[in-house]
């Protein structure tokens, strides 16, 4: 019986950073996806470590330990091996810090350096993770790892509840500028002009439509909407939905549970139906 095939033909646009894309076109392209992967995003170390050192030196203080994301677990352990700081891999961790991973992905990033995950939530956004938390923290506290740029959700609604919230940045996102010419390029070819752009973040979303303008933030959102015209949108999640709609552009597919699996699985479903 031969292996189905829904996507046969579909050409599909990746936007994720560069080395974090593998997975996510692998598997379009193994259901016949003609996938495209042009980075609407760029990871970056902060211009300072010296807040996320000093709090992991000072880890030992926290109950609670918040990653957010996959960069923000790689950006925590290559600062821990960089201060040979002694937690996790079989050596002595903090005794009461309890860790929160927004998600399955994080959660397996995590646990593959050897820590175990307290708290996964039922919904993999900021929202979720704090009604998961909101009667654990009164009064204790709690380190959130995250980008430098990232919504406020998750440190407001704790400190509400009664925790002691530090936020340190593990690591940045900006715009890849050598995106641009690429993008402009497949937009305008035939043979390469997508039929769907995946988007697995907010700001996968506000690049990619800095990417689009030329110059930058020169298009409104009617000339946004006539250039894409014929392309499909989808969205791993609510939040991203949400930034979608705010910059004037169609929530075409929607995943039901918000993780790449989820979004292959709505885009599939979406060209099967």
């Amino acid at each position: 019986m031969k292996k189905k095939r829904p996507l046969a033909g579909v050409r599909i646009l990746v936007g994720r950073a560069h080395h974090q894309a593998g997975a996510l076109s692998r598997d379009l392209r193994s259901l016949g996806a003609r996938v495209l992967e042009i980075p609407f995003i760029e990871i970056r170390r902060p211009r300072s470590y010296r807040p996320l050192d000093a709090a992991l030196r000072n880890l030992s203080a926290y109950d609670w330990l918040i990653l957010t994301s996959v960069n923000g677990v790689e950006a925590l352990w290559q600062r821990l091996d960089k201060l040979k700081l002694p937690v996790w891999r079989g050596r002595p961790r903090p005794r009461a810090l309890r860790i929160a991973a927004i998600g399955p992905a994080t959660r397996k990033a995590i646990e593959t350096r050897g820590a175990q995950v307290a708290v996964v939530p039922k919904e993999y956004v900021a929202e979720s993770v704090v009604r998961s938390l909101r009667g654990k923290v009164k009064g204790k506290r709690v380190l959130l790892v995250r980008a430098k740029v990232a919504r406020d959700v998750i440190p407001r609604e704790l400190r509400r509840a009664g925790a002691d919230v530090t936020v340190v940045e593990g690591y940045e996102t900006v715009v890849p500028r050598t995106s641009r010419n690429r993008l402009r390029a497949a937009m305008q070819n035939p043979q390469k002009r997508p039929h769907v752009i995946t988007f697995t973040s907010s700001s996968t979303v506000r690049n990619f439509v800095a990417l689009l303008a030329s110059p930058p933030r020169s298009k409104s959102s009617t000339a946004r909407r006539k250039q894409l015209d014929g392309i499909l949108m989808a969205s791993i999640g609510p939040v991203t939905s949400a930034t979608l709609r705010e910059l004037g552009l169609p929530v075409d597919i929607h995943a039901k549970q918000f993780t790449i699996p989820g979004l292959i699985r709505a885009v599939a479903r979406h060209f099967s139906q």
